[in-house]
Protein backbone atom coordinates (compact mmCIF):
# COMPACT_ATOMS: atom_id res chain seq x y z
CA UNK A 1 0.00 0.00 0.00
CA UNK A 2 1.34 3.41 -0.73
CA UNK A 3 1.03 6.28 2.05
CA UNK A 4 1.13 9.74 1.58
CA UNK A 5 1.91 12.45 4.10
CA UNK A 6 1.65 16.10 2.56
CA UNK A 7 1.57 19.45 4.60
CA UNK A 8 4.18 18.11 6.76
CA UNK A 9 7.26 19.75 8.14
CA UNK A 10 9.47 17.32 7.84
CA UNK A 11 13.17 17.36 8.62
CA UNK A 12 14.61 14.60 6.99
CA UNK A 13 18.70 14.77 8.64
CA UNK A 14 20.06 15.05 5.09
CA UNK A 15 22.45 16.96 3.93
CA UNK A 16 21.39 17.91 0.59
CA UNK A 17 17.79 18.20 1.56
CA UNK A 18 17.29 19.15 5.50
CA UNK A 19 13.90 20.00 4.89
CA UNK A 20 10.68 18.86 3.09
CA UNK A 21 6.95 18.71 3.50
CA UNK A 22 5.60 15.86 1.60
CA UNK A 23 6.47 11.91 1.39
CA UNK A 24 5.64 8.84 0.01
CA UNK A 25 5.65 5.30 1.43
CA UNK A 26 5.55 2.42 -0.89
CA UNK A 27 5.25 -0.78 1.52
CA UNK A 28 8.36 -0.62 4.10
CA UNK A 29 10.18 2.15 1.93
CA UNK A 30 10.82 5.91 0.89
CA UNK A 31 9.15 6.60 -2.40
CA UNK A 32 9.26 10.24 -2.24
CA UNK A 33 10.19 13.25 -0.56
CA UNK A 34 10.04 16.86 -1.62
CA UNK A 35 7.70 19.76 -2.03
CA UNK A 36 4.06 19.63 -2.27
CA UNK A 37 3.93 19.29 -6.00
CA UNK A 38 1.20 16.51 -6.71
CA UNK A 39 2.46 16.13 -10.27
CA UNK A 40 5.57 14.92 -9.32
CA UNK A 41 5.06 13.10 -6.06
CA UNK A 42 1.90 11.28 -7.83
CA UNK A 43 4.73 9.41 -10.10
CA UNK A 44 5.38 7.28 -6.96
CA UNK A 45 2.31 6.46 -5.68
CA UNK A 46 0.17 3.28 -7.03
CA UNK A 47 -3.52 2.83 -7.41
CA UNK A 48 -5.67 4.34 -4.59
CA UNK A 49 -3.17 5.87 -2.34
CA UNK A 50 -4.20 6.77 1.64
CA UNK A 51 -3.26 10.38 1.77
CA UNK A 52 -2.77 12.14 5.60
CA UNK A 53 -3.01 15.59 5.29
CA UNK A 54 -0.35 16.24 8.29
CA UNK A 55 -1.37 19.99 9.74
CA UNK A 56 2.16 21.04 10.14
CA UNK A 57 2.88 18.31 12.36
CA UNK A 58 6.97 17.42 12.42
CA UNK A 59 8.22 14.76 11.22
CA UNK A 60 11.51 13.31 11.78
CA UNK A 61 14.18 9.92 11.36
CA UNK A 62 13.24 7.05 13.55
CA UNK A 63 15.68 7.48 16.55
CA UNK A 64 18.87 5.63 17.03
CA UNK A 65 20.66 4.59 20.98
CA UNK A 66 23.74 4.33 20.04
CA UNK A 67 24.97 2.58 22.83
CA UNK A 68 22.29 0.82 25.71
CA UNK A 69 22.02 -2.18 27.35
CA UNK A 70 19.12 -4.69 26.77
CA UNK A 71 20.12 -7.31 28.59
CA UNK A 72 21.31 -5.71 32.01
CA UNK A 73 18.52 -3.16 32.04
CA UNK A 74 16.04 -6.11 31.67
CA UNK A 75 17.80 -8.51 33.99
CA UNK A 76 17.54 -5.96 36.80
CA UNK A 77 13.81 -6.61 36.33
CA UNK A 78 13.75 -7.47 40.18
CA UNK A 79 15.75 -5.11 41.73
CA UNK A 80 14.28 -3.30 44.49
CA UNK A 81 14.17 0.26 44.14
CA UNK A 82 15.72 2.88 46.79
CA UNK A 83 13.49 6.27 47.51
CA UNK A 84 15.49 9.41 46.04
CA UNK A 85 17.74 10.52 48.74
CA UNK A 86 20.57 12.50 49.77
CA UNK A 87 20.34 10.66 53.44
CA UNK A 88 22.18 7.70 54.27
CA UNK A 89 20.24 7.44 57.36
CA UNK A 90 17.35 7.58 55.14
CA UNK A 91 18.09 4.35 52.99
CA UNK A 92 19.02 2.50 56.11
CA UNK A 93 16.07 2.71 57.37
CA UNK A 94 14.71 1.89 53.94
CA UNK A 95 16.08 -1.68 53.68
CA UNK A 96 15.65 -2.61 57.39
CA UNK A 97 11.86 -2.10 56.70
CA UNK A 98 12.24 -3.92 53.78
CA UNK A 99 13.91 -6.72 54.92
CA UNK A 100 11.72 -6.81 57.97
CA UNK A 101 8.56 -7.26 56.08
CA UNK A 102 10.50 -9.89 53.17
CA UNK A 103 11.80 -12.26 54.96
CA UNK A 104 15.17 -14.39 53.92
CA UNK A 105 12.43 -17.18 52.90
CA UNK A 106 10.85 -14.92 50.11
CA UNK A 107 14.17 -12.70 49.30
CA UNK A 108 16.78 -14.80 49.74
CA UNK A 109 19.08 -11.82 48.04
CA UNK A 110 18.67 -8.09 49.02
CA UNK A 111 19.47 -5.90 45.89
CA UNK A 112 18.71 -2.33 45.70
CA UNK A 113 18.90 0.54 43.44
CA UNK A 114 20.62 3.04 43.45
CA UNK A 115 22.05 5.05 46.20
CA UNK A 116 23.86 8.50 45.20
CA UNK A 117 27.62 8.16 44.93
CA UNK A 118 28.77 11.09 46.78
CA UNK A 119 27.03 10.11 49.55
CA UNK A 120 30.34 8.98 50.62
CA UNK A 121 34.38 9.82 50.56
CA UNK A 122 36.56 8.34 47.88
CA UNK A 123 36.74 5.40 50.12
CA UNK A 124 33.23 4.43 49.24
CA UNK A 125 30.59 2.66 51.67
CA UNK A 126 31.54 0.22 54.30
CA UNK A 127 29.69 -3.57 54.90
CA UNK A 128 29.39 -2.17 58.78
CA UNK A 129 26.69 0.28 58.21
CA UNK A 130 24.57 -1.64 55.82
CA UNK A 131 24.94 -4.73 58.67
CA UNK A 132 23.32 -2.43 60.91
CA UNK A 133 20.24 -2.62 58.34
CA UNK A 134 20.44 -6.26 56.88
CA UNK A 135 22.80 -8.78 58.71
CA UNK A 136 20.93 -12.30 57.88
CA UNK A 137 21.37 -12.61 54.19
CA UNK A 138 23.18 -11.36 51.41
CA UNK A 139 22.46 -7.88 50.29
CA UNK A 140 23.96 -5.36 47.73
CA UNK A 141 23.45 -1.91 46.98
CA UNK A 142 24.18 -0.44 43.88
CA UNK A 143 25.25 3.27 42.88
CA UNK A 144 23.42 5.84 40.63
CA UNK A 145 26.47 5.73 37.96
CA UNK A 146 26.26 1.63 37.66
CA UNK A 147 29.94 1.17 38.77
CA UNK A 148 30.12 0.50 41.84
CA UNK A 149 28.44 -1.17 44.95
CA UNK A 150 27.87 -1.30 48.97
CA UNK A 151 27.41 -4.84 50.04
CA UNK A 152 26.96 -6.34 53.49
CA UNK A 153 29.19 -8.80 55.77
CA UNK A 154 27.12 -11.48 54.92
CA UNK A 155 27.52 -11.20 51.06
CA UNK A 156 31.20 -11.15 51.25
CA UNK A 157 30.91 -14.51 53.26
CA UNK A 158 28.24 -16.27 50.52
CA UNK A 159 30.35 -14.64 47.42
CA UNK A 160 33.59 -16.47 48.94
CA UNK A 161 35.88 -13.26 49.03
CA UNK A 162 38.15 -12.75 51.92
CA UNK A 163 41.54 -10.83 52.37
CA UNK A 164 43.00 -14.02 50.18
CA UNK A 165 40.68 -13.56 47.71
CA UNK A 166 42.19 -11.96 43.88
CA UNK A 167 40.31 -9.39 42.25
CA UNK A 168 39.10 -10.42 39.12
CA UNK A 169 40.73 -7.53 37.14
CA UNK A 170 42.32 -4.36 37.22
CA UNK A 171 39.16 -2.78 37.26
CA UNK A 172 37.10 -5.08 38.89
CA UNK A 173 38.28 -4.65 42.62
CA UNK A 174 36.61 -5.52 45.69
CA UNK A 175 37.94 -1.78 47.82
CA UNK A 176 40.46 -3.15 50.78
CA UNK A 177 41.27 -1.96 54.15
CA UNK A 178 44.72 -1.72 55.37
CA UNK A 179 45.09 -5.32 55.81
CA UNK A 180 43.65 -6.51 52.96
CA UNK A 181 40.17 -6.93 54.38
CA UNK A 182 37.44 -6.08 51.91
CA UNK A 183 35.60 -3.45 53.08
CA UNK A 184 32.08 -3.75 51.59
CA UNK A 185 32.59 -1.62 48.50
CA UNK A 186 33.28 -2.73 45.46
CA UNK A 187 33.96 -1.52 42.15
CA UNK A 188 33.12 -2.79 38.36
CA UNK A 189 31.06 -5.55 39.77
CA UNK A 190 33.65 -7.33 41.19
CA UNK A 191 31.04 -9.69 42.91
CA UNK A 192 29.84 -11.28 39.66
CA UNK A 193 33.11 -13.43 38.79
CA UNK A 194 31.91 -14.98 42.36
CA UNK A 195 27.90 -14.84 41.92
CA UNK A 196 27.61 -18.38 41.30
CA UNK A 197 28.54 -19.20 44.91
CA UNK A 198 26.15 -17.17 46.38
CA UNK A 199 23.06 -17.90 44.33
CA UNK A 200 24.31 -21.60 45.33
CA UNK A 201 24.61 -20.93 49.06
CA UNK A 202 20.53 -19.06 48.95
CA UNK A 203 19.70 -22.28 46.72
CA UNK A 204 18.13 -19.57 44.19
CA UNK A 205 18.65 -17.65 40.87
CA UNK A 206 17.63 -14.77 39.39
CA UNK A 207 14.55 -15.30 36.39
CA UNK A 208 15.83 -16.22 33.13
CA UNK A 209 17.43 -14.28 30.25
CA UNK A 210 13.89 -15.13 28.06
CA UNK A 211 12.15 -13.59 25.14
CA UNK A 212 9.25 -12.24 27.72
CA UNK A 213 11.76 -10.62 30.24
CA UNK A 214 12.82 -8.56 27.45
CA UNK A 215 10.12 -7.37 25.87
CA UNK A 216 9.39 -4.79 28.24
CA UNK A 217 12.02 -2.96 27.04
CA UNK A 218 12.34 -3.14 23.60
CA UNK A 219 8.34 -2.22 23.82
CA UNK A 220 9.59 0.94 25.52
CA UNK A 221 11.76 1.57 22.35
CA UNK A 222 9.16 1.63 19.79
CA UNK A 223 6.92 3.74 22.86
CA UNK A 224 9.76 6.67 22.62
CA UNK A 225 10.51 6.09 18.78
CA UNK A 226 13.74 4.29 18.78
CA UNK A 227 14.04 2.28 15.62
CA UNK A 228 17.38 0.72 15.97
CA UNK A 229 20.01 0.64 18.66
CA UNK A 230 23.51 -0.93 19.52
CA UNK A 231 23.63 -3.16 22.43
CA UNK A 232 26.68 -2.42 25.75
CA UNK A 233 27.65 -6.04 25.43
CA UNK A 234 27.30 -6.67 28.99
CA UNK A 235 24.14 -8.97 28.83
CA UNK A 236 24.28 -11.51 32.48
CA UNK A 237 23.60 -14.53 30.27
CA UNK A 238 24.80 -13.17 26.74
CA UNK A 239 23.98 -16.11 24.91
CA UNK A 240 20.80 -16.51 26.51
CA UNK A 241 20.07 -12.64 25.50
CA UNK A 242 21.21 -13.13 21.85
CA UNK A 243 18.79 -16.30 21.21
CA UNK A 244 16.01 -14.56 23.08
CA UNK A 245 16.20 -11.25 20.86
CA UNK A 246 16.25 -13.83 18.03
CA UNK A 247 13.21 -15.32 19.11
CA UNK A 248 11.64 -11.60 19.72
CA UNK A 249 12.74 -10.97 16.16
CA UNK A 250 10.94 -14.49 14.96
CA UNK A 251 7.46 -13.36 16.51
CA UNK A 252 7.68 -9.91 15.08
CA UNK A 253 7.98 -7.87 18.58
CA UNK A 254 11.38 -7.03 17.98
CA UNK A 255 10.37 -3.57 15.99
CA UNK A 256 13.96 -2.01 16.36
CA UNK A 257 17.34 -3.12 14.14
CA UNK A 258 19.73 -4.34 17.50
CA UNK A 259 23.60 -3.92 16.82
CA UNK A 260 24.77 -6.68 19.21
CA UNK A 261 27.97 -6.27 20.80
CA UNK A 262 29.95 -8.51 22.51
CA UNK A 263 32.52 -7.70 25.19
CA UNK A 264 36.27 -9.13 25.83
CA UNK A 265 38.52 -8.72 28.79
CA UNK A 266 42.24 -8.49 27.41
CA UNK A 267 44.40 -9.15 24.42
CA UNK A 268 44.64 -13.00 25.46
CA UNK A 269 40.64 -14.08 25.13
CA UNK A 270 39.84 -11.47 22.57
CA UNK A 271 40.50 -14.52 19.43
CA UNK A 272 37.85 -16.64 21.45
CA UNK A 273 35.08 -13.30 21.79
CA UNK A 274 35.80 -12.63 17.52
CA UNK A 275 34.89 -16.20 17.11
CA UNK A 276 32.26 -16.07 19.29
CA UNK A 277 30.74 -12.99 17.25
CA UNK A 278 30.92 -14.68 14.17
CA UNK A 279 29.45 -17.45 15.66
CA UNK A 280 26.15 -15.60 16.87
CA UNK A 281 26.10 -13.61 13.83
CA UNK A 282 25.65 -17.04 11.78
CA UNK A 283 23.16 -18.44 14.48
CA UNK A 284 21.47 -15.10 15.17
CA UNK A 285 21.65 -12.70 12.60
CA UNK A 286 18.45 -11.34 10.35
CA UNK A 287 17.34 -8.73 8.34
CA UNK A 288 16.72 -6.65 12.00
CA UNK A 289 19.84 -8.18 13.80
CA UNK A 290 23.57 -7.84 13.07
CA UNK A 291 26.69 -9.11 15.35
CA UNK A 292 30.01 -7.03 14.35
CA UNK A 293 31.20 -5.34 17.26
CA UNK A 294 33.46 -6.58 20.17
CA UNK A 295 33.51 -4.44 23.38
CA UNK A 296 36.43 -3.29 25.97
CA UNK A 297 36.55 -1.47 29.25
CA UNK A 298 40.04 0.57 29.50
CA UNK A 299 39.25 2.60 32.37
CA UNK A 300 36.48 2.73 35.05
CA UNK A 301 34.64 6.23 36.14
CA UNK A 302 36.01 9.70 37.16
CA UNK A 303 33.32 9.27 40.47
CA UNK A 304 34.81 6.39 41.97
CA UNK A 305 38.44 7.45 41.22
CA UNK A 306 38.70 4.58 38.63
CA UNK A 307 39.82 6.53 35.17
CA UNK A 308 43.32 7.07 34.14
CA UNK A 309 44.51 10.28 33.71
CA UNK A 310 46.93 12.34 32.32
CA UNK A 311 47.48 14.70 35.51
CA UNK A 312 46.98 12.94 39.31
CA UNK A 313 44.41 13.13 41.53
CA UNK A 314 44.03 15.78 43.30
CA UNK A 315 43.34 13.76 46.40
CA UNK A 316 46.89 12.06 46.00
CA UNK A 317 49.36 13.94 48.26
CA UNK A 318 52.17 11.40 46.76
CA UNK A 319 51.25 13.16 43.54
CA UNK A 320 51.65 9.47 41.79
CA UNK A 321 48.82 8.30 41.06
CA UNK A 322 47.24 8.65 38.26
CA UNK A 323 44.38 6.42 38.21
CA UNK A 324 43.72 2.89 36.39
CA UNK A 325 44.63 2.00 32.96
CA UNK A 326 42.64 -1.71 32.30
CA UNK A 327 45.46 -2.24 29.15
CA UNK A 328 49.02 -1.15 28.05
CA UNK A 329 48.96 1.09 25.28
CA UNK A 330 50.99 -2.12 23.40
CA UNK A 331 48.25 -4.06 23.75
CA UNK A 332 45.63 -2.22 22.66
CA UNK A 333 47.48 -1.94 19.34
CA UNK A 334 47.60 -5.68 19.04
CA UNK A 335 43.76 -5.96 19.57
CA UNK A 336 43.01 -3.20 17.28
CA UNK A 337 44.81 -5.01 14.48
CA UNK A 338 43.45 -8.32 15.49
CA UNK A 339 39.76 -6.88 15.25
CA UNK A 340 40.51 -5.28 11.75
CA UNK A 341 41.60 -8.75 10.35
CA UNK A 342 38.48 -9.74 11.66
CA UNK A 343 36.58 -7.44 10.26
CA UNK A 344 34.72 -6.44 13.35
CA UNK A 345 34.14 -3.11 14.70
CA UNK A 346 35.31 -1.95 18.17
CA UNK A 347 33.39 -0.01 21.18
CA UNK A 348 36.32 1.43 24.00
CA UNK A 349 34.82 2.78 27.51
CA UNK A 350 36.97 5.71 28.05
CA UNK A 351 36.03 8.26 30.49
CA UNK A 352 39.48 9.95 32.00
CA UNK A 353 41.71 11.82 29.53
CA UNK A 354 44.80 9.54 29.52
CA UNK A 355 42.79 6.85 28.58
CA UNK A 356 41.64 8.76 25.61
CA UNK A 357 44.45 9.79 24.94
CA UNK A 358 46.12 6.07 25.13
CA UNK A 359 43.14 5.08 23.01
CA UNK A 360 44.12 7.43 20.19
CA UNK A 361 47.95 6.59 20.06
CA UNK A 362 46.55 2.96 20.13
CA UNK A 363 44.62 3.56 16.77
CA UNK A 364 46.87 5.77 15.14
CA UNK A 365 50.07 3.20 15.53
CA UNK A 366 47.61 0.36 14.83
CA UNK A 367 46.53 1.65 11.46
CA UNK A 368 50.15 2.31 10.49
CA UNK A 369 51.39 -1.41 11.81
CA UNK A 370 48.54 -2.54 10.02
CA UNK A 371 49.30 -5.06 6.80
CA UNK A 372 45.75 -5.32 5.95
CA UNK A 373 43.49 -2.53 4.21
CA UNK A 374 42.14 -0.53 7.54
CA UNK A 375 38.80 -1.29 7.43
CA UNK A 376 37.18 -1.68 10.88
CA UNK A 377 35.75 1.46 13.11
CA UNK A 378 37.25 2.48 16.67
CA UNK A 379 34.11 4.03 18.93
CA UNK A 380 34.95 5.81 21.69
CA UNK A 381 32.35 5.75 24.31
CA UNK A 382 31.67 8.56 27.00
CA UNK A 383 34.99 10.58 26.64
CA UNK A 384 34.03 12.26 29.59
CA UNK A 385 37.13 14.10 29.91
CA UNK A 386 39.33 14.96 27.05
CA UNK A 387 42.42 17.56 26.80
CA UNK A 388 42.40 20.46 24.86
CA UNK A 389 44.96 19.06 22.39
CA UNK A 390 43.74 15.82 21.87
CA UNK A 391 39.84 17.36 20.49
CA UNK A 392 40.96 17.61 16.88
CA UNK A 393 41.99 13.42 17.12
CA UNK A 394 38.72 11.54 16.43
CA UNK A 395 38.26 13.73 13.39
CA UNK A 396 41.79 13.15 12.16
CA UNK A 397 41.64 9.64 12.87
CA UNK A 398 38.11 8.36 11.85
CA UNK A 399 37.71 7.60 15.29
CA UNK A 400 33.67 7.95 16.20
CA UNK A 401 32.86 9.56 19.22
CA UNK A 402 29.84 8.24 21.73
CA UNK A 403 28.07 10.76 24.51
CA UNK A 404 24.70 9.63 26.52
CA UNK A 405 23.25 13.51 26.49
CA UNK A 406 21.07 12.91 29.56
CA UNK A 407 24.17 12.68 31.61
CA UNK A 408 24.70 16.47 30.67
CA UNK A 409 23.34 18.15 33.72
CA UNK A 410 23.80 17.12 37.03
CA UNK A 411 22.65 13.36 37.05
CA UNK A 412 26.44 12.47 38.56
CA UNK A 413 26.37 15.63 40.78
CA UNK A 414 29.91 16.74 41.73
CA UNK A 415 31.52 13.23 43.39
CA UNK A 416 34.13 13.55 40.42
CA UNK A 417 35.55 16.77 41.89
CA UNK A 418 37.16 15.26 44.81
CA UNK A 419 39.29 12.77 42.16
CA UNK A 420 39.66 15.80 39.41
CA UNK A 421 39.45 19.06 40.87
CA UNK A 422 37.56 21.81 40.13
CA UNK A 423 38.97 22.92 37.16
CA UNK A 424 39.05 19.11 35.62
CA UNK A 425 35.50 18.89 36.91
CA UNK A 426 34.49 21.96 34.76
CA UNK A 427 35.96 20.98 31.39
CA UNK A 428 34.31 17.48 31.86
CA UNK A 429 31.28 16.87 28.91
CA UNK A 430 32.26 19.30 26.34
CA UNK A 431 31.95 18.06 22.84
CA UNK A 432 31.73 20.72 20.64
CA UNK A 433 35.28 21.06 19.69
CA UNK A 434 35.54 17.58 18.75
CA UNK A 435 32.23 18.11 16.81
CA UNK A 436 33.69 21.28 14.94
CA UNK A 437 36.60 19.19 14.32
CA UNK A 438 34.33 17.21 11.89
CA UNK A 439 34.04 14.13 14.05
CA UNK A 440 31.30 11.70 14.00
CA UNK A 441 29.79 11.91 17.18
CA UNK A 442 26.71 9.64 18.15
CA UNK A 443 24.38 9.55 21.33
CA UNK A 444 23.00 7.49 23.47
CA UNK A 445 21.29 6.57 26.70
CA UNK A 446 23.18 4.04 28.21
CA UNK A 447 20.45 2.87 30.13
CA UNK A 448 21.40 0.05 32.60
CA UNK A 449 18.44 -0.56 34.72
CA UNK A 450 14.97 -0.79 34.33
CA UNK A 451 14.60 2.22 37.31
CA UNK A 452 16.32 4.87 34.98
CA UNK A 453 14.54 3.38 31.48
CA UNK A 454 12.72 6.53 31.58
CA UNK A 455 15.77 8.29 31.13
CA UNK A 456 16.05 6.74 27.18
CA UNK A 457 13.69 9.09 26.06
CA UNK A 458 16.10 11.34 23.33
CA UNK A 459 14.07 14.37 24.28
CA UNK A 460 14.93 13.83 27.78
CA UNK A 461 18.41 13.67 26.22
CA UNK A 462 18.13 16.51 23.97
CA UNK A 463 16.59 18.97 26.10
CA UNK A 464 19.23 18.48 28.97
CA UNK A 465 22.32 18.21 27.05
CA UNK A 466 21.16 22.01 25.38
CA UNK A 467 20.03 23.14 28.49
CA UNK A 468 22.96 21.51 30.58
CA UNK A 469 20.36 21.08 33.16
CA UNK A 470 18.83 18.00 34.25
CA UNK A 471 15.63 18.60 35.47
CA UNK A 472 14.87 15.10 37.52
CA UNK A 473 18.53 15.37 39.47
CA UNK A 474 19.27 19.67 40.00
CA UNK A 475 22.54 20.98 40.80
CA UNK A 476 21.95 23.21 43.75
CA UNK A 477 20.70 26.35 42.54
CA UNK A 478 22.22 28.51 44.99
CA UNK A 479 25.29 27.27 44.13
CA UNK A 480 24.96 26.70 40.22
CA UNK A 481 22.39 28.99 38.91
CA UNK A 482 19.55 28.14 37.10
CA UNK A 483 21.24 24.29 38.07
CA UNK A 484 23.11 24.60 34.79
CA UNK A 485 26.17 22.55 34.65
CA UNK A 486 29.18 24.74 33.37
CA UNK A 487 30.26 25.95 31.24
CA UNK A 488 27.53 27.38 28.91
CA UNK A 489 29.40 27.02 26.33
CA UNK A 490 29.59 23.25 26.45
CA UNK A 491 25.77 23.70 25.67
CA UNK A 492 24.81 21.33 22.28
CA UNK A 493 22.98 22.90 19.40
CA UNK A 494 19.16 20.55 18.58
CA UNK A 495 20.80 20.32 15.16
CA UNK A 496 23.89 18.75 16.25
CA UNK A 497 21.42 16.36 18.68
CA UNK A 498 19.13 15.67 16.37
CA UNK A 499 21.98 14.30 13.73
CA UNK A 500 23.37 12.65 16.39
CA UNK A 501 20.59 10.58 17.34
CA UNK A 502 19.56 9.62 13.54
CA UNK A 503 22.05 9.93 10.46
CA UNK A 504 25.13 10.17 12.36
CA UNK A 505 23.94 6.74 14.89
CA UNK A 506 23.01 5.18 11.57
CA UNK A 507 26.58 5.96 10.08
CA UNK A 508 27.97 4.14 13.45
CA UNK A 509 26.25 1.04 12.57
CA UNK A 510 27.16 1.02 8.90
CA UNK A 511 22.88 0.81 8.43
CA UNK A 512 23.33 4.43 6.75
CA UNK A 513 22.39 2.89 3.26
CA UNK A 514 18.67 2.24 4.84
CA UNK A 515 18.04 4.09 7.47
CA UNK A 516 18.67 7.44 9.73
CA UNK A 517 17.75 10.14 7.22
CA UNK A 518 14.19 10.31 4.96
CA UNK A 519 15.45 9.66 1.57
CA UNK A 520 13.98 7.75 -1.33
CA UNK A 521 15.19 4.45 -0.86
CA UNK A 522 15.46 4.54 2.74
CA UNK A 523 12.87 2.40 5.19
CA UNK A 524 10.36 4.38 6.40
CA UNK A 525 11.42 4.53 9.64
CA UNK A 526 9.35 7.77 10.85
CA UNK A 527 8.40 9.50 14.32
CA UNK A 528 5.69 11.92 13.97
CA UNK A 529 5.77 14.80 17.22
CA UNK A 530 3.57 16.48 18.72
CA UNK A 531 5.43 19.89 18.83
CA UNK A 532 8.61 20.90 16.44
CA UNK A 533 11.68 20.26 18.28
CA UNK A 534 13.87 23.04 16.88
CA UNK A 535 10.95 25.55 18.13
CA UNK A 536 10.06 24.24 21.20
CA UNK A 537 11.11 26.03 24.72
CA UNK A 538 14.38 24.56 25.72
CA UNK A 539 12.63 23.31 29.10
CA UNK A 540 9.84 21.75 27.09
CA UNK A 541 11.85 19.62 24.81
CA UNK A 542 11.65 16.54 27.17
CA UNK A 543 7.29 16.76 26.50
CA UNK A 544 6.94 16.20 23.26
CA UNK A 545 5.26 13.29 22.47
CA UNK A 546 5.46 10.69 19.74
CA UNK A 547 1.58 10.97 17.79
CA UNK A 548 2.80 8.26 15.47
CA UNK A 549 5.89 5.75 15.95
CA UNK A 550 6.54 4.21 12.01
CA UNK A 551 8.70 1.56 11.49
CA UNK A 552 9.08 -0.01 8.16
CA UNK A 553 6.36 1.85 6.55
CA UNK A 554 4.44 0.44 9.34
CA UNK A 555 2.51 2.26 12.62
CA UNK A 556 3.69 0.68 15.28
CA UNK A 557 2.08 2.96 18.21
CA UNK A 558 -0.49 6.27 17.69
CA UNK A 559 -2.04 7.33 14.41
CA UNK A 560 -0.99 9.25 11.19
Amino acid sequence: MNIVLTNANIYTANSKMPWANTLVIDGERIAYVGDNDKARWEKSVGIRPKIFNMNSKMIIPGFIDSHTHSGMTSASSWHIRLPLTQEVDELLAFVKKYAEEHPASEVPFLYFEYYSTSLFDEKGPRKELLDTAVSDRPCLMQDQIGHQDWINSKMLEYLGVDKDTPDPSELEMFVRDADGEPTGCVNEWAWLSFIDNLYKRVNWTPPAMTPELLEPFFTFLADNGITAMADGGDGITPEEQARSISQLDKKGKLNTYFDGVVRFWDVNDLPEKIAQVKEWQKKYGSKHIKFNTLKFFLDGTNESGRCSLLEPFVNDPTGKNYGTLAMEESDLIKCLILCNQAGLDIHIHVVGDGTFRTACNAYEKAKKQATEDWKMQMLLLHCELVHPSDMHRPAELGITVNWSPHWSGGYFGEQAKIFLGEERWNRMYQFNPIIDSGALVTFSGDITRIVRLHRANPFLGIQVAHTRVDPEFPLDPERFPGSMRPPESAKLSREVLMKGYTINGAKQMHWDDCMGSIEVGKLANLNVLSDNVFEVAADKIKDIKFEAVMFEGKVLRGQL
